[in-house]
Formats: C-alpha cells, structure tokens, sequence
C-alpha cells in the first residue's frame, strides 16, 4: 500500500512554546488512523502541519510523495479533503448545494448528483433543499460531512468528526468514513472518545504534550497503564475505560 500522508521529525512553534516537537507520522490507503490525546495535547495542531496550513519549523509533510510545502493550494486540494474541527457557517445554502462544494472538479449536474448521493449516506436526503442556517448543529455537521464524501481526494482528514452528534450519528459517521477506508482511500481523525477509536481504527495514534507516545492497533496503544499516563485516570476509573475499551474491540 502507497503513503498518502508522511510526516516526519514534524515541530511547530508558538512564540517560545513549542507545541509539536519532532513527531512522525505515516498513513497508508485503505486505512483508518485515529489521533487521540487530551486536550493542548497537538492534534489539530499536527493536522493542520501535515496539510502545510500551519508552518513547520522543522521536518516535512508529504502528500502522496510530495512536499507540502510545494503544492498549490488546488494541487492539494487534488489530494486531501479537509474537515476542520470549526463548523461555523456564514450564508445559508442549501444543504445540496454546501455538499456539492466538495465536487467543485465536476459538471454542475454531476456535482448535484454526488451531494445527493453523500446526503443519503448521512441520512439527510430529506433535507437537502433546507438553508443549512435554519438547522441544528448536528444537522450541519451532517451535511458538512457529505462535502467531504463528495470529494474524490484519495486521503481524507478531518478534526473531530464526531463533535455535536448524537450517539448513533458518531457511531454512523465512524462507519462511514470506514467505508471509505474500504475503498482504498486513507482517513485521519481526531477522536476524544477512546471506546469509538478502539471500535473504529485500523491504528490508533496517541500525542501528548506535543509528542507522539504510542503508535499501533488500538489493542497495543490504549492499554491501562497508556490511558493511567496519558488521561490522568487512576484507579476505578482506569478498569472502567479499559473495559470499555475492550468491549469496543470486540464488537468491531
């Protein structure tokens, strides 16, 4: 399998704070990788470095083989589609037509057709004509999600997926984005719920204080003492999570 996404020996300064520090990161097609960590811990952060929108200070990004920094802003586009974890919008569209946005390489006919198609996937055909405006937020982060399917990039990335959905839409959206992992494009996603990462990824990846301190299947990264270290959780609280956990594993 060809890398879609590379990043490595990645940091990224604030002032005097630096807040990535010499992390590397891998993605290959046909996978789901999840990137966890407590909150300040990175995640956005080293997002955003590896699609070149936050400037490194040291190390590179690769997407599919070529450095980020060198890309125009539609090669990129060409190759990564980009949910952040912001879903403020400003004009009320309808949500056919904000779904259509991800098709934008397309005749306006087809365009129309894919947005209908990934409303249905996130089960909103029935309000593809509605203003986005006039919907609640996990409305719009349904159809925000659609964009995002509607692209043909081969790696998709987005910035809490999850945010704001119910628990059967989080679980549904997770589903989703599997499905396109089947397909043979890479996924990356920031996850806060650790029983949705175990169930979901294909790799977990966990970043704290800027680095990476565990990298591998969701069996040997979200283990008790990982989550005692990581999460400051301790004691009743560290066997609950980590039986959630399992549990999750198991009903993959």
């Amino acid at each position: 399998m060809s890398e879609l996404l590379k990043v490595e020996a990645a940091s990224v300064s604030l002032g005097d704070r630096r807040v990535l520090d010499g992390v590397d990161l891998a993605v290959s097609e046909g996978e789901l990788v999840g990137v966890l960590g407590p909150n300040g811990a990175g995640k956005t952060t080293l997002l955003r470095a590896a699609l070149g929108l936050t400037r490194l200070a040291s190390g590179r990004a690769l997407l599919s083989g070529r450095d980020v920094a060198d890309l125009s802003a539609g090669e990129r586009a060409s190759l990564v589609a980009y949910l952040p974890q912001e879903r403020r919008l400003a004009w009320s569209l309808a949500a056919w037509r904000i779904a259509s946005l991800g098709a934008v390489d397309r005749p306006p006919a087809l365009a129309r057709d894919a947005a209908l198609r990934a409303l249905a996937r996130v089960e909103m055909s029935g309000l593809a004509d509605r203003g986005v405006l006039d919907m609640s937020g996990g409305e719009r982060a349904r159809v925000l999600l659609a964009r995002l399917l509607t692209t043909r990039a081969p790696l998709l990335v987005s910035d809490e997926p999850v945010a704001g959905l119910d628990v059967e839409a989080q679980f549904h959206t997770l589903d989703l984005l599997r499905e396109e992992a089947a397909t043979g494009r890479a996924v990356v996603v920031t996850l806060h719920d650790l029983t949705l990462a175990a169930r979901a990824c294909d790799r977990v990846v966990i970043i704290d204080k800027g680095r990476i301190v565990a990298a591998g299947s969701p069996a040997e990264t979200l283990t008790p003492a990982r989550l005692a270290e990581v999460f400051s959780l301790s004691g009743a609280l560290v066997d609950t999570a980590a039986g959630a956990v399992l549990a999750a594993r198991r009903a993959r």
